[in-house]
């Protein structure tokens, strides 16, 4: 088991644009849906137009729980189940029909891309890191943070991000799929802030499919306060606790 404090977060979905929505959002959770995408004024106009949608997403929550003192320092741990896979299906459509591919495009479908231009337009200089692992991506996360926190790190900031899979994946789909991005910023277990414990073990069975998917599921248990949560998959059940 592993203990931290998320001590600051935020979050981006269509029509969940400021932290009253989505504390409001966590009293009654409901799937996302929009065509809105975040302003990201954060980001200078040139770069910004090289970002497609899943991208502003993410680099915005990872934006609004950046700190003036961060000296872009802060390691950061993006975490995505499927990254821009729509991206990767136009190039392998291309590939299909004996077009060329974009070197950009293929720059930018990679999963470590989204980390790559936060860090070039923030000017990051401290470690990132890109990791999908399923269902229990927000676990693998927050345990990769925990060991940077072991490390000596004084806080890390976990980015979550996800969007709706291609069709010709939609048979695959094990969970709903709709456009959202988070980020929490982690620091020890004795620091000030919402301090949570996770947990796993063997399972025998994975969860069911639930109303929301599992990302978004821990956001809403991190606002709704409840102090259990939940979740089976790949023969692991995952224990998420609330202290204090």
């Amino acid at each position: 088991m592993i203990e931290f404090s998320v001590v600051d977060w935020s979050a981006w979905a269509p029509g969940l644009a400021s932290k009253q929505d989505w504390q409001a959002w966590a009293q009654a959770p409901a799937l996302p849906h929009g065509e809105d995408t975040p302003a990201l004024s954060e980001v200078p106009a040139m770069q910004r137009r090289r970002i497609e949608r899943l991208g502003r997403m993410a680099i915005q929550a990872a934006c609004w729980c950046e700190q003036p003192d961060d000296d872009g320092q802060v390691p950061l741990v993006f975490a995505s189940r499927h990254g821009d896979v729509a991206r990767s299906m136009e190039l392998l459509d291309s590939l299909r029909t004996d077009n060329s591919m974009s070197p950009t495009a293929f720059g930018l479908s990679v999963h470590n891309a989204v980390a790559a231009l936060y860090s070039i337009a923030r000017s990051h200089r401290g470690n990132y890191l890109a990791l999908a692992a399923g269902r229990a991506t927000v676990e693998a996360a927050c345990i990769e943070a925990y060991g940077l926190l072991a490390d000596g790190a004084e806080e890390v900031r976990v980015v979550i991000y996800e969007s709706p899979l291609p069709p010709v994946y939609a048979g695959f789909a094990d969970e709903p799929d709709p456009y959202y991005a988070w980020c929490w910023r982690l620091a020890r277990a004795d620091r000030p802030g919402i301090r949570l414990s996770l947990g796993w073990g063997a399972a025998t069975a994975d969860s069911p499919a639930a109303a929301l998917p599992h990302g978004l599921d821990a956001m809403r248990f991190l606002l709704a306060g409840d102090s259990r949560l939940q979740m089976a998959a790949d023969g692991q059940q995952w224990t998420w606790q609330r202290h204090g």
